[in-house]
């Protein structure tokens, strides 16, 4: 018999990418409850009662069934309603939204829907994780465009010309940023629009964190000049709703886009699940009020641990956004990865290395401060304490 072997059996795209490095460090912290955990991006709240109330009502009613592929038309509607009072940018519920799993299912559809082979993704880094991944799975090349620390990591029109080649067709932008809490203004935006005009360039916009800001409003890219339907706005409510284990994520865009989405999402996932879509709605008509409670919880937390990091002796540029700090290592003479095993081993902290974020992230640690205040506080003494021991 002919010997073989599993391994010659696997792709060799998936086999060249790294597993997660935010997992990699979750999955080392997990189970412990000596390690305070900063790593991975999740409210420490827990979904409202009422909308876990609804949900039970729900199931009671037996509503188990599957759902119109692009998702209840009564979600829909909210989210349209939704995002025009918050962010003044107006969407068909019927043929320009869909209701996906998660925010990340919304982004491989929409890759898979634009890319061609060798196609050029230009990501702004540093970036969440899968952005890269994503794209290079369905054939995409990515050119990673680096912002800096000294302008506040924000993206701008003169590194985003840089980055581009004959062969670049999407841009990914993520504001307010993961992992460096970054924001982009009305302003900064108008010139990033005339390179993504004269470029022909397609934008695609994940907005997950765009409730959570804290010194200015959210601007949605797709409200700028000329750029709604080059946009596909993607967002969900894992973040500001507490509903990371519901999986329900949403992207806004033009019809042509969506429906070629749609395609897709009826062959592999068939729809998002009906629950998660009943508590969307809820959170949607009646949990505003939590959200903003939430989000000034939150603002008291950076405002505390940032402050926190300064004074232990970490650099710190001011998130405006998010739920992330950035803090610079480099004076420390450890590279990211090694600094953020110091922490896990010896101070029992777990954050995540910034490299795993991209060009540029080198020299930085992203720490979650969607953490209790009194965890907040017990991990910036035991990193003072680490820090210290150097």
């Amino acid at each position: 018999m002919k010997t073989w072997s599993m391994s010659e059996m696997i792709s060799p795209m998936v086999k060249q990418i790294p597993p997660s490095g935010i997992r990699k460090f979750f999955s080392l912290a997990e189970g412990n409850k000596d390690i305070i955990s900063l790593g991975v991006g999740e409210p420490d709240f827990v979904t409202p009662e009422h909308v876990r109330a609804a949900c039970v009502r729900a199931l009671e009613l037996g509503k188990t069934t599957y759902t119109p592929n692009a998702g209840l038309l009564e979600l829909r509607e909210e989210i349209a309603s939704y995002l025009y009072n918050s962010f003044q940018v107006k969407y068909e519920p019927s043929n320009e939204i869909i209701v996906t799993v998660g925010g990340s299912e919304a982004i491989d559809l929409a890759l898979r829907a634009l890319i061609t082979k060798g196609d050029e993704i230009i990501v702004p880094v540093p970036s969440y994780v899968a952005y890269s991944p994503i794209a290079q799975l369905n054939g995409g090349k990515v050119i990673e465009v680096e912002t800096f620390a000294k302008d506040d990591f924000k993206l701008t029109a003169e590194a985003l010309k840089a980055g581009l080649t004959p062969r670049s067709k999407v841009l990914i932008i993520n504001y307010p940023s993961n992992p460096t809490g970054a924001m982009m203004t009305y302003e900064d935006w108008l010139p990033i629009a005339k390179v993504v005009e004269d470029n022909n360039l397609i934008v695609i916009s994940d907005e997950i964190y765009a409730e959570l800001t804290y010194d200015s409003k959210h601007v949605s890219f797709a409200t700028l000049p000329g750029m709604k339907d080059r946009t596909l706005l993607i967002s969900g409510f894992s973040k500001a709703f507490a509903m990371t284990g519901w999986r329900i994520g949403y992207a806004c865009g033009n019809q042509e886009l969506i429906a070629a989405m749609l395609k897709i999402h009826q062959y592999t996932v068939m729809c998002a699940p009906i629950i998660g879509q009943i508590a969307a709605i809820e959170s949607l008509r009646n949990g505003l009020g939590e959200k903003d409670r939430m989000m000034e919880s939150y603002n008291q937390r950076r405002r505390m641990f940032v402050k926190g990091l300064r004074e232990i002796g970490l650099p710190c540029h001011e998130p405006r956004g998010a739920f992330y700090a950035f803090p610079s290592i480099a004076h420390t003479g450890l590279d990211s990865d090694s600094f953020a095993q110091k922490l896990l081993f010896e101070a029992g902290v777990a954050t995540v290395p910034g490299h795993v974020f991209g060009q540029g992230g080198e020299g930085f640690i992203r720490c979650s401060y969607a953490s209790s205040v009194s965890r907040l506080t017990e991990a910036l003494e035991r990193i003072d304490r680490c820090l210290r021991a150097l």
